[in-house]
């Protein structure tokens, strides 16, 4: 972005074709002194590099002014910038990597595949809002810290893997209590727990409810989210004589616990049981969760007119050294 502070200053520009008016009317109205009656072995001469420059002064004294009235017109080169003003929300998603989380009851794909998709969507529709993610099964550790960088966050969400046999179960205590301990320290207005389950507690020495105290004395709003369909659902069984076959198993979330622990942070409890509940639940606790950005756009701007005025003078002071010596006219 280029502006001038003295813009009027270019109408001195106009100089410009008028002496390179005044130059070449100057050279048609010279004519020769002496008459030859046949000019055919002159014409063969061919013309010296000197005698082809001859109009480089012109070129440089008119180069030399155009620096310089653009030098006085002071121009200014401008970077525009924005401060964004508003602090946004830290969200830390809590999600279940049991392997019960492989049972597709939600849609074409696992429950744990669908929860990516949808946390991924959520995710880019925030602004200035630092995320985090916290992975469970029987124990739950943080897959990864608050940070703006979404594409940060999204390359570890799309590494999340259902649970090996070692460290299966649903330790939903633990869960909270490590996003409680992620959230703890922020300065944030606004610190937000969104966890998704599909089961019951049934790992880890923390009571959720004791982790929800934890969360509510710190300033934590928890949203809790029981992911799986009504009734019973088909499940892959590995092994057996046979291999792998699809046995119905009945759908257990613990929704009493998970509406507690949401009520007693001022959160709230949904249920989904299907893909597009799902996707609605995140929007709207997006729509919920929502800061108002403030920010202040500026322009800094650089003044450019030393470059010009230096070049201006030493474009001059060639094109007079080069008029009283190589170039110089002998009367």
């Amino acid at each position: 972005m280029i502006r001038f502070v003295n813009p009027e200053v270019l109408l001195a520009l106009l100089v410009i074709p008028l002496l390179v008016y005044g130059y070449v009317k100057r050279q048609r109205m010279r004519g020769g002194s002496i008459r030859f009656s046949d000019l055919s072995a002159a014409r063969r001469i061919v013309p010296s590099l000197m005698l082809r420059l001859r109009h480089a002064l012109l070129v440089l004294r008119c180069l030399a002014i155009f620096c310089l009235v653009v030098g006085l017109a002071r121009p200014q080169s401008g970077r525009e910038g924005r401060e964004v003003l508003s602090q946004g929300i830290d969200i830390i998603m809590a999600i279940d990597c049991s392997t019960s989380m492989e049972i597709e009851d939600l849609g074409d794909a696992s429950r744990l595949e669908v929860s990516k998709l949808v946390v991924a969507d959520f995710a880019d529709g925030r602004v200035n809002d630092r995320l985090g993610l916290v992975v469970f099964a029987g124990e739950a550790y943080t897959q990864c810290p608050l940070t703006l960088d979404y594409g940060v966050f999204l390359s570890f969400l799309k590494d999340v893997r259902p649970a090996e046999e070692d460290w299966d179960g649903t330790a939903i205590g633990t869960a909270i209590a490590t996003a409680v301990n992620r959230l703890r320290d922020s300065s944030a207005q606004s610190k937000v727990v969104i966890l998704l389950t599909d089961g019951l507690n049934n790992r880890g020495e923390i009571d959720p409810l004791t982790a929800a105290k934890a969360a509510e004395a710190v300033g934590i709003r928890i949203y809790t989210i029981g992911a799986g369909s009504d009734g019973e659902a088909l499940r892959r069984v590995d092994g057996g004589l046979f291999g792998p076959r699809q046995v119905r198993v009945k759908v257990e979330i613990d929704e009493e616990t998970l509406v507690a622990v949401a009520e007693s942070t001022g959160g709230l409890y949904f249920r989904a049981t299907s893909a597009e509940k799902l996707e609605a639940i995140y929007a709207e606790i997006g729509e919920m969760e929502k800061t108002e950005i403030k920010t202040r756009e500026y322009v800094n701007y650089r003044e450019l007119f030393s470059m010009f005025v230096w070049s201006g003078v030493f474009l001059l002071g060639l094109e007079t050294v080069l008029a009283n010596t190589r170039f110089r006219r002998i009367p």
